[in-house]
């Protein structure tokens, strides 16, 4: 396994370096949002060929990885472009002050790359496996796979159209995907993981893989996902309404 994840960290802290570079010449952290997801692409592929041979269970997660991939960096360069840098960037960069340059590198690149690593263990444990007798798991993992990706793209695309319209500015989206969860779009990248990892049971030492759908459970729960943006919402009346009737992250019925 360590001749799969050695040349794999090195070229995943190598990229995030590279990343960090650019984007202090364009002085905007935000670029590293757009890097996450094609940093999956580039553990997906390059231990896709680290293996000689190949599977249809490597075709398949490797495939899964890279249509997510893609559709999220897309999704993502196109939401923030031309809008500067994220608030939540350029508060760090305020707070850090003299240490912005060094705590960018370490709290932001380095450490996502670590996560990210993480996160694609069960991508690793599949691309190394010479196992490819069809199983339960692997119909369960797409199904759960397609659920998670479905969410995500849907709920990121009807937010994305609801922004569009000027007369919604400062409102709280409260519609379709949006009026089940208060965010479906991170309940569905947390449960195509859950996909990634069942499909990853169907192979040798698959159940160590859990630590990836847990990690990024916990992070879009309590980190980076939904406690930083609600607290951006804090004392806005309407969207404690809406979090009063919406459920905070598993989709279910609106209370009344």
């Amino acid at each position: 396994m360590m001749a799969f994840i050695l040349p794999t960290a090195v070229a995943v802290f190598s990229y995030m370096t590279v990343i960090f570079a650019l984007a202090l010449l364009k002085k905007d952290n935000s670029i590293v949002d757009v890097a996450w997801g094609i940093g999956f692409i580039l553990v997906a592929l390059l231990t896709f060929f680290l293996e000689p041979g190949f599977t249809w269970r490597h075709i398949l997660v490797t495939g899964l990885v890279c249509v997510w991939g893609i559709r999220l960096a897309l999704h993502i360069y196109f939401r923030n472009k031309g809008r500067g840098e994220d608030f939540r960037y350029a508060k760090w960069r305020k707070e850090w002050g003299k240490l912005f340059v060094l705590r960018s590198y370490l709290q932001v690149y380095l450490l996502q790359g670590i996560l990210l690593l993480i996160v694609s263990y069960p991508v690793m444990l599949v691309n190394r496996s010479k196992a490819d007798r069809f199983t339960f798991w692997d119909v369960v993992g797409v199904g759960v796979w397609s659920i998670g990706f479905f969410f995500e793209a849907a709920g990121d695309y009807q937010l994305s159209e609801f922004k569009k319209n000027p007369s919604n500015k400062g409102k709280i989206m409260r519609k379709g995907l949006w009026s089940l969860s208060r965010h479906p779009n991170y309940f569905g990248e947390a449960t195509l993981w859950w996909g990634v990892f069942l499909i990853a049971l169907a192979v040798r030492n698959g159940w160590t893989a859990i630590v990836s759908p847990i990690l990024i459970t916990f992070l879009l729960l309590k980190v980076s996902g939904v406690t930083m943006l609600e607290k951006k919402y804090a004392g806005n009346q309407e969207f404690l309404d809406y979090a009063r009737r919406t459920s905070p992250f598993i989709p279910w019925f609106p209370k009344k």
